[in-house]
């Protein structure tokens, strides 16, 4: 029962800014996420406003994603530094 994991337009247009080292590891601390058999254990959920909403910790970045039981998909939606990801 592995999940697989989904980039909204907006995290993809994210990645492409970083620097090469840190997007490649963050897309692969994702795809080990998803590939452990319950991808809640790895993260924290978010309270408030963004409840439902999962943030993973990859060094000073933040992937904020939402996970998808039924379809078996992480649907990352943002990832940014963790100065500024909260701050949308």
């Amino acid at each position: 029962m592995a999940y697989s994991v989904e980039y909204s337009e907006t995290a993809r247009k994210q990645l492409r800014k970083l620097d090469p080292p840190v997007a490649r590891r963050i897309v692969l601390y994702l795809d080990d996420v998803a590939e452990s058999p319950d991808p809640r254990s790895r993260g924290k959920g978010l309270a408030g406003d963004r409840s439902g909403i999962w943030r993973y910790r990859v060094g000073d970045y933040r992937a904020l994603c939402e996970i998808r039981d039924a379809e078996l998909i992480i649907l990352t939606l943002e990832i940014g530094h963790r100065s500024t990801i909260y701050s949308n």
